[in-house]
């Protein structure tokens, strides 16, 4: 994408694509699973999970600034460890990790939208906008993949006034008695409750995507990064704070799939409840748009790096059309065959394990980024006492879930050592650095 010094993107912009790709369906989704494993304490998770997130984004900025170039993440692994297995892995990983956040949007597009149905048709409701919604987008991106893109603007800052206004209005009927700590999970489900939850801060790394077309990017990446992870931060912890404070945890739970949408109605009675319904439903929707097309390039960029069959390159009418098919077919399967709580375990164990490896390429890159080594070690504890967490949890709570979690890390590495196999690439761990260098250039 050439761009002159004029249309280049600026801080404002920047920032925009980070705070969409972050609130752009899982608080939606995942907010009453929150109070759910976490109580009153559910702001105090939020807060837990965006400090893991912030300390992430200072290893994306430094990379993003180094290194300017479209391929983000995937880039950074390659070229901090080369392309070898365990890279190879990673990045099908993080393919895998996108198609279960799709998953995500679409069963939070199907929840939400099932919920203007009467209850004894509202699973089947739910199935049928699951598959309505991933069919039609994809059909979208078939036809006009800009379509609904040119309408993501003004979708973000709708959702951003719905969710002000839910907070302005909630605010003053918090009772503050249900978020004392006495109200709250114990400490380690409140924490693993804050790692489950963790994907609803996924879609700040977006922004090391537009490196290469942003204005000033040295400094315009690293300010982009912190005030949009801080903001999000903020708006989530203010939203669980009048979610948790306004409703009975056990109506949050028995509506814990569209929770923000019923969280409205004490303040907003049921104007509210649409009001916050539609929101999720247009925020869904464009979440699904911008991920499904994002993850069909991801497979794109890996098939070219030689980490996915060469088919997956192909484009058909500029598109990576073979990409994009798979991608929704899967994200079909896990969507209706999958819960929530699964989702999510998958979701951010798949993003905890891609963040500490980002962490990671900018600890062994510091010299070349000029970081602080220290802030990215930080990052890697942070995020592997995080998965940890999660898991420790799952295993005590929920341990037949944790199958979903091995099966999409095993998945990917056998996808990566198969294709190895039978390409006769070498199956190196570390891979060829020089390789990787020049994959992930710009």
């Amino acid at each position: 994408m050439s761009t002159s010094g004029k249309e280049k993107l600026g801080y404002w912009e920047v920032t925009a694509i980070g705070i969409g790709g972050m609130v752009g369906g899982g608080i939606f989704a995942v907010l009453g699973l929150a109070v759910e494993l976490t109580r009153g304490g559910a702001p105090v998770a939020f807060l837990i999970a965006g400090l893991v997130a912030l300390v992430t984004s200072y290893s994306y900025a430094r990379l993003s600034v180094t290194y300017l170039s479209q391929g983000g993440t995937a880039a950074f692994l390659d070229r901090a460890f080369g392309s070898g297995l365990l890279t190879g892995s990673a990045n099908i990983l993080l393919w895998i990790s996108y198609i279960v956040m799709l998953s995500l949007y679409a069963y939070a597009f199907g929840s939400y939208g099932a919920s203007f149905f009467p209850p004894d048709s509202q699973l089947v409701w739910k199935h049928i906008l699951i598959t309505g919604s991933v069919a039609g987008i994809t059909g979208l991106n078939l036809l006009n993949a800009r379509l609904i893109g040119e309408w993501e603007d003004g979708i973000v800052l709708l959702k951003l006034v719905i969710l002000s206004l839910f907070i302005g209005v909630g605010i003053w009927g918090v009772d503050t008695s249900r978020l004392a700590p006495a109200a709250w999970s114990a400490p380690v489900p409140l924490i693993a409750g804050g790692m489950i939850i963790f994907l609803a801060y996924e879609g700040f790394e977006l922004i090391a995507n537009t490196a290469q077309d942003v204005r000033d990017a040295p400094n315009t990446l690293p300010r982009a990064f912190y005030s949009s992870v801080g903001f999000v931060v903020v708006l989530y912890v203010l939203v669980a704070i009048v979610t948790a404070g306004t409703l009975p945890v056990d109506t949050i739970v028995a509506a814990k799939d569209y929770a923000l949408a019923e969280a409205a109605r004490p303040s907003l009675g049921q104007t509210g409840f649409v009001l916050i319904a539609i929101a999720a439903l247009l925020s869904t929707a464009s979440a699904i748009n911008a991920t499904l097309y994002g993850a069909a390039r991801l497979s794109y960029v890996i098939a070219k790096d030689g980490e996915l069959p060469r088919s997956l390159e192909k484009k058909v009418w500029g598109k990576p059309i073979e990409g994009l098919l798979i991608t929704a077919g899967l994200t079909l399967f896990i969507a209706n065959m999958a819960d929530l709580s699964s989702m999510s375990i998958m979701g951010s164990a798949g993003f905890l394990i891609i963040f500490a490896a980002v962490n990671a390429a900018n600890v062994m890159l510091a010299e070349d980024t000029q970081s602080r080594r220290s802030i990215s070690l930080v990052g890697v504890v942070l995020c592997m006492f995080a998965l940890g967490s999660l898991i420790w949890q799952t295993a005590n709570s929920s341990p037949e879930q944790l199958w979903f979690l091995f099966a999409m890390a095993g998945a990917a590495f056998l996808i990566e050592v198969t294709f190895r196999v039978v390409t006769g690439r070498k199956m190196n761990l570390s891979g060829d650095k020089q390789q990787g260098e020049n994959a992930a250039g710009p």
